[in-house]
């Protein structure tokens, strides 16, 4: 997700809670995985190395001391997932970040691959989790599976320019110093979630459900950003499940699709007094589509914040990548979920998992930030639009791979779906006030497509070119699965 402008502000990303595996002074002393096993059970559970980088003897005369820094090759614990974080979320680090990893049970390691350093994820200025204090500024994470062996180099970018001279011109280079407190987080997602059903089946019971919603704890529409940051601490964490507002059982691990009849019979459930008469007559809503649960993709619910935060209305779709690479199988999706969700709050210093959906390759939906998927949670997906708006991430990257087409089908019966339910048309344009960013400033309205990319937003390349040049036509199967 690399920013488009060199001067854009680096976005909320990282606060890294986990001890360093060693002290600076042997950190690039290579360690047997026995002397760093974690204690019994812990793998079951997850966990995150957070190590300290250090300067390298630079491989290009010209830039600066201390423009290159890494970690020389070595053993480690059990990761799948890493990524790159600093101190400062308003620091852009120009410069390029790579790693190499050895799989686990090997002596293979794989060759040098790269990190994307503008991670353009975030909280809207001024938020309560913004301000944390907690966050730092942080790569996108990359999935490389099972490993227990690492190498990270982070180079800084060297600027060379022409300038005049009284004998004609010269070649000067200017590098823009790294970060402060680079650390390398390597993310353990512990052992995997139940693995879902691939059909869509509607269970017995399901259509009920659907019309009868059961009752849950509720928080007021938050109806600017001080008051939603007031209602965080508006629910207790144990609530989590409540949040399924009654489409689901608490403890199971898929929210099933429902058909267009049981889909509408929900609706006049959910926005009972809200509809109007021509909405009742002629509901624009997608068929639900099934959504696996948080508990179905293994979320720790002790790891985020406590309580929801809500906006009053969902009247866009935001689509992003994770620029998490390609190399994962749809049966890892739930692990490299889990690692995503313990990136963004134990290293990025986030609430909770940034996107309130996310897809596989496969096309399987899931629950991101807790809360409930037919409310409107407020997310840090979209820096300045992430009010009254939803995050759907594509796992995976797209700006030369094109996306399967079961990714842009998912999409479109998840927009078709949640915009219904808040009378958003896919096909259409909404207004949205911004919260700041790199695009637009503070308080401008800001006309834009009902399903847009994140790039629309903010300037940055997610979701990657072959992604967002399949938004067209994922508007048109939206808008006609809503009856358009």
């Amino acid at each position: 997700m690399r920013g488009l402008l060199a001067s854009s502000v680096g976005v909320t990303c990282a606060a890294a809670l986990a001890l360093p595996l060693t002290s600076p002074a042997v950190a690039a002393r290579p360690v047997s995985p026995a002397a760093v096993r974690s204690a019994p059970g812990a793998e079951a559970l997850g966990g995150t190395q957070s190590l300290p980088l250090a300067p390298l003897a630079p491989r290009d005369r010209t830039l600066a001391p201390g423009a290159e820094q890494g970690l020389p090759r070595r053993d480690v614990r059990h990761f799948s997932l890493v990524g790159v974080i600093w101190d400062d979320p308003d620091t852009v680090l120009h410069g390029r970040v790579q790693v190499r990893t050895r799989a686990v049970g090997t002596d293979s390691w794989s060759g040098w691959q790269d990190l994307e350093t503008h991670n353009d994820d975030a909280a809207d200025p001024g938020t309560a989790e913004r301000t944390s204090g907690r966050v730092h500024g942080a790569t996108a994470p990359l999935w490389v599976g099972d490993s227990d062996g690492v190498e990270v180099r982070v180079r800084a970018e060297a600027d060379r320019r022409t300038e005049d001279t009284a004998r004609g011109s010269r070649t000067a280079a200017t590098t823009a110093p790294l970060p402060a407190g680079l650390r390398l987080e390597l993310v353990d997602p512990g052992e995997s979630a139940p693995e879902p059903a691939r059909q869509e089946s509607t269970p017995a019971g399901a259509a009920q459900r659907a019309v009868a919603p059961r009752p849950e704890p509720t928080a007021e529409p938050a109806e600017d950003l001080a008051a939603m940051d007031a209602n965080a601490s508006a629910m207790d964490a144990s609530a989590a499940n409540a949040g399924l507002a009654g489409l689901a059982d608490p403890g199971d691990t898929e929210i099933p699709a429902l058909d267009r009849q049981q889909t509408e019979q929900e609706l006049f459930a959910l926005r009972a007094g809200e509809l109007t008469d021509r909405q009742r007559a002629k509901p624009f809503i997608g068929p639900r589509p099934r959504i696996v649960t948080r508990r179905g993709w293994g979320a720790d619910e002790g790891l985020r914040d406590r309580g929801f935060v809500y906006t009053k209305k969902v009247k866009a779709a935001f689509v992003h990548h994770t620029a998490s690479g390609n190399g994962y199988r749809c049966t890892q999706a739930p692990s490299l979920i889990r690692g995503i969700y313990r990136y963004h709050v134990k290293s990025m210093g986030w609430r909770d998992i940034g996107y309130n959906f996310l897809v596989d390759k496969c096309g399987n939906i899931y629950e991101g930030r807790a809360g409930g998927v037919a409310k409107a949670v407020l997310g840090a997906h979209t820096l300045g639009f992430n009010s009254n708006s939803m995050g759907i991430a594509v796992l995976g990257s797209y700006g030369s791979k094109k996306p399967p087409a079961a990714v842009t089908k998912a999409v479109a019966r998840l927009t078709a779906w949640k915009l219904g339910l808040y009378g958003g048309n896919p096909k259409g344009k909404t207004y949205l006030k911004s919260g700041g960013g790199n695009l637009y400033p503070k308080g401008r309205k800001v006309r834009l497509n009902v399903i847009s990319g994140h790039r629309d937003g903010f300037a940055t390349e997610c979701p990657g070119w072959q992604l967002y040049r399949k938004l067209g036509s994922t508007r048109t199967t939206a808008a006609r699965l809503q009856g358009r």
